[in-house]
C-alpha cells in the first residue's frame, strides 16, 4: 500500500482533532474510597444555615484518604439532611494530589457521591516527569481515571508515565 501525501495529511488531521478533543488518563494509581471521611482545614469558616452552605477560606486543605485538595476558598453544599456533604466547589489556585499525581486549575467541583472532580481553567496535570495541559480535567476517583478536554498538550518522558 502506497502512503501518499493525501493519506499522510488525513492522518495528521485525525491526530490533531483527537488531541484537541480529549485525552484519557489515569490519576493517582488507585481507586479512591469516596465513603471515607472528608476533613477540611482553613483559616476561616462562614456558615449559612438558610441555604445550607459553608465557605472555608484562607489556606484551605481538604483531605479524603490519600487524596488532597488545596485552594484559596472552598464552598460546601450540604445534602437535604444537612449532615452529608453533597459538593465542594474550590477556587483560587486549586491543586489536587493523589499519591504522585498532581493537577492544578483555576477551579474545581467535587461531587462527593459520584466521586467525580471536574477541574477547569488552565489545567495542568503532572505525573512523574510527564505533563499534560488542557482546559478541563474530569477525574473519576472511584476507578482512578480521568479525561482531559480542550486543546490538549502533552509532554512525555521516555520510559516514564
Amino acid at each position: 500500500m502506497a502512503f501518499t501525501l493525501r493519506s499522510f495529511a488525513t492522518v495528521l488531521v485525525l491526530l490533531a482533532s483527537a488531541a484537541s478533543a480529549q485525552q484519557k488518563i489515569a490519576f493517582g494509581d488507585l481507586n479512591q474510597d469516596t465513603s471515607l471521611p472528608v476533613q477540611v482545614q482553613a483559616d476561616q469558616l462562614a456558615v449559612n444555615n438558610a441555604d445550607g452552605s459553608a465557605v472555608f477560606s484562607g489556606n484551605v486543605v481538604v483531605t479524603q484518604g490519600k487524596m488532597k485538595l488545596a485552594a484559596g476558598e472552598v464552598r460546601v453544599a450540604y445534602g437535604a439532611a444537612q449532615t452529608d456533604i453533597r459538593e465542594l466547589v474550590a477556587s483560587g489556585g486549586v491543586v489536587v494530589t493523589n499519591l504522585g499525581d498532581a493537577a492544578e486549575a483555576r477551579e474545581a467541583v467535587y461531587t462527593i457521591e459520584s466521586g467525580v472532580i471536574v477541574l477547569s481553567g488552565d489545567v495542568l496535570l503532572t505525573q512523574g516527569g510527564s505533563a499534560m495541559a488542557g482546559q478541563k480535567l474530569t477525574i473519576n476517583l472511584k476507578d482512578g481515571t480521568g479525561v482531559m478536554d480542550g486543546r490538549v498538550t502533552t509532554t512525555f518522558v521516555p520510559g516514564g508515565n
